[in-house]
């Protein structure tokens, strides 16, 4: 285990290594020890194929990478960092999605992008990814509303396919029905079966006008009574 003096250590010296970075690419001793932590992690995650293995490994090792993350976020002024990038990735795998989002406003507030060996822009990869695991956690959690509308704020200029957007309108459709405002859940499947047809929500939108319809049928009766 390490210590707290190691990790507040580790803290201090990722900030000055980002202060002084500026907005040039990270450098510095801290930079380069948790950038080879790195490398041995992905190595290790790599040869691993069980993906429910992989989401166990870094669950293990993500806390190795707290110190460094705070004392970047802290201090930090967009310099392009492989190690922040992977860490919110890795969050987003686990289902840490405010993890991941805390790294997420930073990263979109300065146009740090993902890497080479990503095909899509960060907005769309904390987009996808975030709205992925909500999805796969299914209609009963609603835990993750707020994370969503603010990804949904912070990347609502951002440019990506269409379909990756309409994930995210499917996602928040579910956590608005599992918090109980139908209405609010019926826009976004709308917006979602808007981007892509194939979205997989038509049936939802079918349930939820029923439900609206219901409920104002009820709301008029009892006026009426």
């Amino acid at each position: 285990m390490v210590s707290s003096i190691r990790r507040h250590y580790e803290r201090v010296s990722a900030a000055q290594a980002a202060r002084d970075a500026g907005d040039a690419p990270m450098q510095g001793d801290e930079y380069h020890f948790m950038q080879a932590k790195l490398f041995e992690d992905y190595r290790r995650l790599k040869s691993v194929q069980s993906i429910e293995r992989k989401v166990a490994i870094k669950r293990e090792i993500l806390p190795d990478y707290t110190a460094y993350v705070d004392g970047v976020l802290e201090a930090g002024q967009g310099a392009q960092d492989e190690v922040l990038m992977r860490v919110l990735l890795w969050r987003i795998d686990i289902g840490d999605i405010e993890g991941a989002l805390s790294i997420g406003r930073y990263a979109l507030r300065y146009g740090l992008e993902p890497g080479d060996q990503f095909q899509r822009s960060t907005a769309a990869i904390l987009v996808e990814e975030a709205a992925d695991q909500a999805l796969a956690l299914g209609d009963d959690d609603a835990t993750l509303l707020e994370a969503l509308q603010e990804i949904e704020h912070l990347t609502e200029g951002a440019d990506m396919h269409d379909q990756i957007r309409a994930k995210l309108h499917k996602a928040l459709g579910n956590a608005h029905r599992a918090e109980g405002v139908p209405q609010e859940a019926l826009t976004h499947f709308r917006r979602s079966l808007a981007l892509n047809e194939r979205a997989g929500v038509k049936k939802d939108i079918e349930r939820l006008e029923r439900e609206v319809k219901n409920a104002a049928d009820q709301n008029a009766g009892d006026h009426q009574g």
